[in-house]
């Protein structure tokens, strides 16, 4: 019994010797060698940090950064509210740098050498455009002082002939000046003093006259229209004769550039001659259609003064008007 349990408890210590022994290197191997990173297992992701309080004061005081370093470090912050002021930019104006305004004696040459340049044409077109200037503000003038835009007077004596009152038709044209108020005094008169037939006659000669006065001009007028435009074609076909001249003396040495010089110089005349007559054709064109108006309206308001009848005692009326 003795020499079985000294024989267990040789044997229990040897084993326990030999697992000692057995350790020892392994734990060495696994000091010296690094640790093979784990394939499967996947790296947990860094946690968020906890937002600071609204109350807490920061542990450490960083140093200030800028927006470009918030953004590169957070993309999801804002960056700062307070921008920087930028300073107004300046800017100084040299009065010497300015563009100075044409001079008046510039303009003045200019126009000098455009007369040159377009020969005699462009001289006759010239006087033609200050004489379409002139006739045109004239006829305005005229057509004004004649009345040719007022309508009222004339229409209110006529209604009141119709009503049967003369004298109150007379007295409401007198002093009136205008086109429609002195035919339609004319026919009045001629209504109550004459028969039909001779008040009808008397009648047709003033609205003549009185438009015949207010046509004065117009033909003027028509044969600037006419002819400016001509004598622009006229100083156009004599510069480009000068110009294919001027061409065939040069002969081999001729200039491309001096033909084209010589064309748009002719060609100056006849864009100046159709300035002035676009202004006078439609200067021409609303004068008319003006004048139109007023014998329409003549008619008009001669027609209803002999269609209704005449007053009692109209003669009487007219010799009370006169006194």
């Amino acid at each position: 019994m003795r020499v079985s349990v000294k024989f267990s408890s040789a044997i229990t210590a040897g084993l326990f010797a030999g697992a000692i022994a057995l350790a020892t290197p392994l734990a060495a191997q696994q000091t010296e060698a690094p640790a093979a990173p784990s394939v499967d297992a996947p790296v947990a992701p860094a946690a968020p940090e906890a937002p600071e309080a609204p109350g807490a004061e920061p542990e450490n005081n960083p140093a200030p950064t800028t927006d470009a370093e918030t953004l590169s470090a957070n993309p999801n912050a804002a960056p700062s509210a307070v921008a920087p002021e930028t300073a107004p930019m300046e800017t100084s104006v040299d009065p010497d740098s300015a563009p100075d305004a044409p001079a008046p004696q510039d303009a003045l040459a200019r126009a000098l050498e455009f007369l040159e340049t377009g020969g005699p044409a462009i001289w006759a077109i010239t006087a033609l455009s200050v004489i379409t200037v002139a006739l045109i503000l004239w006829k305005i003038w005229r057509l004004s002082l004649a009345g040719a835009w007022s309508r009222k007077p004339s229409a209110e004596a006529v209604a009141l002939w119709e009503q049967g009152h003369a004298a109150a038709a007379l007295k409401r044209l007198e002093n009136r000046r205008g086109l429609r108020s002195r035919l339609t005094r004319t026919a009045l008169k001629a209504r109550m003093r004459m028969d039909d037939a001779s008040a009808r006659e008397e009648t047709a000669r003033v609205a003549r006259r009185l438009l015949a006065d207010q046509s004065a001009g117009l033909r003027a007028l028509e044969l600037i229209a006419t002819i400016a435009p001509l004598l622009g074609l006229l100083g156009t076909v004599l510069g480009m004769i000068a110009a294919f001249q001027a061409l065939q003396e040069a002969g081999n040495r001729a200039d491309p550039a001096l033909l084209a010089g010589g064309i748009w110089e002719a060609l100056l005349t006849t864009a100046a001659g159709m300035a002035v007559a676009i202004p006078a054709s439609a200067a021409l064109t609303w004068f008319e259609s003006v004048i139109d108006a007023v014998r329409a309206d003549m008619e008009d308001l001669a027609a209803r003064i002999f269609v209704a009848d005449r007053p009692k005692g109209a003669a009487r009326d007219l010799d009370l008007a006169a006194e």
